[in-house]
């Protein structure tokens, strides 16, 4: 199965900032139309929030948890996907702890993680894209007819496109472009993002709990999930635990080493053990709950266009569908 898309005679130049999957939906199906796509990212892999952390001998998906697919386009990605190996349907059970019970979810959209790790969809769509790792962008300025960006790592490309698409976090996107495109501004005043302090505890055992995967509604947790009950995951006992949202905003330019005590206390309340080791990782902008869903905003004059969850949802499929909608707008300009 492939998503078809059609062809653009004339070969624009595009920079896609950021490689989450917004920014790799987008590039994806701006790079199968005919366009000759850059993808920029300041990290050293693919895949933003659909992060995975390896350590030695074991393995923890430390940013979404799993994903739903419910519009039809997504769906028809996510068929591709699974054909291909990179996601599988997890079946785990999922519990809810709440006023200090433990009990079952109510039944849901089936969900779906990244297989053999949660980057692996990222990784599907970012293989036939030309993507620049460790290049973070820290100033973009509009050329007549053509971009210029600026790097820390790099100083000025070379590479002069006639479209920047920013795919980043909106206070990422207000920084780079609130100079130039005013339409950021009113974006982000709509945009809501939060937090999330994430922990991932190795144990040198099995640890029983009642569910291995959890929604936390007491406390300052919001989330407790084995990683090795998703599919294809294998290595040493893994947990990973979030924190509950508006505790982590409150505490999200806090040190570390005072944040990692109270979750690890916290996940023993609920059942949990203290960890043989364990990592810490703050997700400044971990959730996005935007009070209004343009899906994306592209001023085609100028050939800047911004993607992301933080336009369409919050959500795994809300990024992609968002990066999806906003290359086929930029293809019906051409």
């Amino acid at each position: 199965m492939a998503l078809i898309l059609p062809r653009i005679e004339e070969k624009s130049q595009v920079a896609v900032i950021g490689a989450g999957l917004a920014g790799l939906s987008c590039a994806s199906a701006l790079a199968q139309a005919g366009m000759q796509v850059q993808v920029f990212e300041k990290s050293r892999g693919v895949a933003g929030r659909m992060s995975t952390r390896k350590g030695d001998g074991w393995q923890c998906d430390h940013g979404a948890r799993y994903f739903t697919a419910r519009d039809p386009a997504f769906q028809n990605q996510l068929a591709i996907w699974l054909e291909q190996g990179a996601a599988s349907q997890w079946h785990t059970p999922i519990g809810v702890y709440e006023n200090q019970t433990w009990q079952s979810s109510k039944p849901s959209d089936p969900r779906y993680v990244g297989t053999p790790w949660m980057t692996s969809p990222a990784h599907h769509l970012a293989k036939s894209l030309d993507v620049h790792h460790s290049h973070t962008i820290t100033q973009i300025n509009r050329a007549p007819h053509q971009w210029q960006l600026h790097t820390a790592e790099h100083g000025l490309l070379e590479y002069k496109p006639n479209w920047v698409i920013l795919a980043v976090p909106a206070p990422q996107a207000l920084l780079l472009t609130q100079k130039i495109d005013p339409a950021i501004t009113a974006l982000y005043g709509q945009a809501k993002t939060e937090g999330c302090w994430t922990m991932m505890l190795r144990f040198n055992e099995v640890i029983a709990m009642p569910f291995e995967a959890a929604f936390i509604n007491d406390g300052i947790l919001s989330w407790a999930a084995r990683n090795n009950a998703k599919p294809e995951r294998t290595g040493e006992e893994v947990w990973v635990i979030h924190g509950q949202s508006q505790w982590s905003q409150d505490q999200i330019d806090a040190d570390p080493q005072t944040i990692a005590p109270q979750m690890i206390a916290a996940f023993i309340a609920i059942g949990g053990k203290a960890p043989a080791e364990c990592a810490i990782h703050r997700w400044r902008y971990a959730s996005s709950d935007p009070a209004y869903q343009p899906r994306f905003h592209c001023n085609s004059e100028q050939g800047i266009a911004y993607c992301g969850d933080w336009l369409h949802g919050g959500r795994v499929e809300g990024a992609w569908l968002s990066g999806h909608a906003l290359a086929n707008a930029i293809i019906a300009t051409h």
